[in-house]
């Protein structure tokens, strides 16, 4: 403390000047002396009311605890003397055994009052029918709603009463059928004096009161359940069609009479295979009493549904669509036994499946059934008889049977692996009229599923028949390819033992031909999977799959594994889409294997022509007496030695030109143009040497080169497949002409008044240059001089391929220019 003191007087007094500040520094440490005090005066007030507090409720907890046991052991006095007992566990196990007993007694008192309750509405709502309809409604209307609460109370309870539940909800169904007999049969009288089921265009006018009071009481009686339907509409199956009004369920009670009395038994209509009369009998019935449907029962739809949120629902407030669902049931049971009878016929089984397929287009199509709403496309009875009555996969495996049949006699046919020069535009490529057929065959099958409502039953189709028979003609496509490179392959002959017949026929245009129909049906078919892909049916197919495959939830088990339905349609399955746009099509893996074989055959192709070609150009490149030809027998006549590789050229390049499309021909024909230019180029141009004579026999067959290939691919196409060819030509072939200037021309390219005259305009020959012909030596010396004066001198002949390296080599087999 004393050093705490010092420290505070340190600080304070620290110069003589502080020392007159003494006085009022002893007044501050007074007055925070007396704080202090009165600070702790209120701390020991404070502690002494808590201390005093807490030995209060001390003294309350003692006392309470004293008279608890005082009350507990009087209570186990009691209560040892209430159940005779001697221990007081004992007498509070025999006590609570009692409460039971009355907590048992108390809940079956009131199953009782409840059950009383029910018999009495019950009771009340009989009595009154006959006398007073609309009062009869309103017990059972009490009794629906005495259900309606016991529901979540047994949910709450875990299912406490099911007995007690169970038994009201039958007296209420049994009250309902009651009721509903009871006015049906009011409704049917009043229908049997409008002479029903006779067609009427509106109700007679004596009759119309009537009429109405029986039919609203009808959706009276239903209504409570309706509503229920409607609000409990997450907790419903989903896609599940509304029920039938009982208004309508009486009027189509006396059609279904008549429609059991002629399409059952041994009646005439009654025939397993012509399903379609009953199905067309039912659409004449909607057409027939459509008129007095929109005037009789339309109004009345609309007055009691009007405002309230069923009124949404068409098969509520649409006079049709009520008629058609009342009528559905009727249609269910004569299909569950019709398809009982034809499920082993095959044959008849799919003629059923596609009647009632048309049958629902005809509903939807024709009268606008929509059951559920206008944006909910309705199921219809395929998927009834397909998918609720099982009948999907016995279906589809008597359409694949069906389709695989008729595939096979495709391709059986003896025409069939012909190419079919008449389906398609002349400068298109030509496809088989297998790959035609398989292809119609396969849209043919696109129609039958087309409608299908279920879409794990759409992909299976897709899946199991059409990619199916893409992957079967496919492979038969790419055996038949690898078959011809065995067969025309050394090793492979020697391998596979391939005779020389079947050798023979894979050769020339034979062979050709051959490849050419893998080639268009390959062709044929990849574009018809592209076209399909753009199809509104297979991209609405994919954008569900997508939809379906990202949110796993929704996928059905139908469907099966994600990684085979991606090896199946596309690796794209499942991914994201990238800035709004589709990525990928259900036919990307089977288009990719036909565009594999397509290419593959081009490059067969290609490399069958140039082996070709090669061969019946070798011999042509021995001719030896380039340099020794003489003026007046050069250029007037084609070598001999070239007319064998012409008359080839001429025989391919007709066949091709008629079995290929204008792309692919020239695509084929450019690749050809170059194996050609190479192997002159090497084997004649650069080993050979040329007198003038020689060049001018060298322009004359490669003139007659390029005019037989463009003949059939086009005019220009082979000097632009073989444009270093045709400029060498036209390099070595320069004419001899005056002497060159010896200073270097310019780079603004002006010409001297001593060089040579331009050559007059050709005719497009092969030995034509550009606009300025030059002389032999003036070009000689600006080729050799360096490299900017050939590139000059090039230019000025119009040679843009020509390198300076290709020019020199070239000038150098120029015997005047060697010499």
């Amino acid at each position: 403390m004393d050093t705490r003191v010092q420290d505070y007087l340190d600080d304070q007094l620290q110069s003589s000047a502080d020392l007159d500040n003494l006085d009022t520094l002893l007044d501050n440490v007074k007055k925070q002396q007396e704080l202090l005090k009165k600070q702790l005066d209120e701390a020991r007030r404070d502690h002494e009311d808590v201390q005093n507090r807490s030995q209060q409720h001390d003294a309350s907890i003692r006392e309470k605890a004293e008279a608890f046991q005082k009350d507990q052991s009087s209570i186990d006095r009691r209560l040892l003397i209430v159940t005779q007992s001697e221990t007081s566990d004992e007498a509070v196990e025999k006590f609570e055994e009692s409460m039971e007993k009355l907590r048992k007694l108390d809940v079956a008192a009131g199953y009782v009052e409840l059950l009383k309750e029910v018999e009495d509405l019950k009771a009340e709502c009989v009595s009154q029918l006959g006398t007073s309809d609309e009062a009869a409604l309103e017990p059972y209307k009490r009794l629906q709603r005495l259900v309606a609460g016991l529901q979540p109370l047994q949910e709450a309870a875990e299912g406490a009463a099911p007995h007690l539940l169970d038994h009201t909800v039958r007296q209420v169904q049994d009250l309902r059928h009651t009721i509903k007999t009871s006015f049906s049969a009011d409704l049917e009288k009043t229908l049997g004096k409008m002479n029903w089921p006779k067609p009427l265009e509106t109700v007679p006018l004596a009759l119309q009161k009537e009429w109405a009071i029986n039919f609203e009481r009808l959706l009276n009686l239903q209504r409570q359940e309706l509503d229920d339907r409607e609000n409990n509409s997450s907790s419903r199956p989903t896609g599940s069609e509304p029920p039938a009004l009982f208004p309508l369920e009486a009027m189509a009670h006396p059609l279904e009479q008549r429609f059991i009395y002629h399409f059952s038994g041994n009646k005439p209509t009654n025939r397993l295979d012509k399903p379609e009369y009953f199905l067309s009998h039912t659409t004449d019935l909607i057409s027939t009493y459509s008129n007095f449907l929109d005037s009789a029962v339309q109004p009345l739809l609309v007055q009691h549904f009007r405002g309230t949120d069923l009124a949404l629902t068409p098969a509520y407030i649409d006079a049709t669509s009520a008629f058609i669902t009342a009528l559905l049931p009727m249609l269910k049971r004569k299909l569950t036994n019709f398809a009982g009878q034809v499920s082993k016929q095959p044959q008849l089984l799919s003629h059923l499946v596609h009647e009632v397929m048309s049958f629902d287009t005809t509903l939807e199509e024709t009268f606008a059934y929509t059951p559920l709403s206008p944006s909910t496309p309705w199921r219809g009875l395929a998927y009834f008889l397909l998918d609720q009555c099982g009948y999907f996969e016995q279906w589809l495996s008597v359409e694949r049977d069906f389709a695989l049949t008729r595939y096979r006699s495709i391709i059986d046919l003896p025409e069939a692996h012909e190419l079919d020069y008449d389906s398609v535009a002349s400068d298109a490529t030509k496809p088989t009229k297998a790959a035609i057929r398989v292809n119609e065959l396969l849209d043919t099958i696109t129609d039958r599923y087309r409608t299908l409502s279920s879409f794990s039953q759409k992909l299976r189709f897709l899946i199991d028949i059409q990619i199916a028979i893409f992957d079967k003609f496919y492979e038969r496509l790419r055996s038949s390819m690898e078959a011809f490179v065995v067969t025309n392959s050394a090793i492979g002959r020697r391998m596979q033992g391939v005779s020389k017949m079947d050798q023979t026929e894979l050769q020339g245009v034979k062979g050709l031909d051959h490849l050419c129909r893998i080639f268009g049906s390959a062709d044929h078919l990849e574009h018809a999977m592209r076209d399909w892909s753009d199809d509104i049916f297979f991209l609405e197919m994919w954008d569900e799959l997508q939809d379906r495959v990202k949110n796993r939830e929704r996928v059905s088990s139908n469907l099966g594994e994600l990684q085979d339905i991606r090896s199946k349609t596309s690796a794209a399955v499942g991914d994201d889409e990238s800035d709004g746009e589709v990525q990928g099509a259900l036919f990307d893996e089977t288009a990719a294997s036909y565009k594999k074989v397509r290419v593959k055959t081009e490059s067969i192709i290609v490399d069958t022509l140039t082996y070709n070609v090669r061969e019946a150009l070798r011999p042509y490149t021995r001719i030896s007496t380039w340099a020794s030809l003489s003026t007046t027998t050069a250029g007037g006549a084609i070598s001999a030695d070239l007319e064998p590789a012409l008359r080839l050229l001429r025989e391919y390049l007709g066949f091709l030109s008629k079995a290929l499309g204008t792309l692919p021909l020239r695509r084929v024909s450019r690749q050809l143009c170059h194996s050609i230019q190479t192997y002159i180029w090497d084997n004649v141009l650069l080993r050979q040497s040329f007198s003038t004579p020689g060049t001018t026999q060298l322009t004359t067959d490669m003139t007659a080169l390029c005019a037989q290939i463009d003949r059939f691919v086009g005019q220009g196409q082979a000097r632009l497949g073989m444009r270093r060819l045709v400029e060498g030509v036209a390099l070595i072939s320069l004419p001899i002409r005056g002497e060159v200037q010896r200073e270097r021309p310019g780079k603004s390219g002006e010409e001297n008044e001593d060089e040579g005259a331009a050559w007059e305009d050709g005719d497009g020959d092969v030995g034509e240059v550009g606009s300025r012909q030059l002389g032999l030596f003036e070009v000689e010396r600006q080729i050799f001089m360096d490299n900017e004066s050939a590139r000059y001198a090039l230019q000025q002949l119009g040679l843009e391929v020509l390198s300076e390296g290709d020019a020199r080599a070239v000038l150098e087999k120029r015997i005047e220019v060697g010499s």
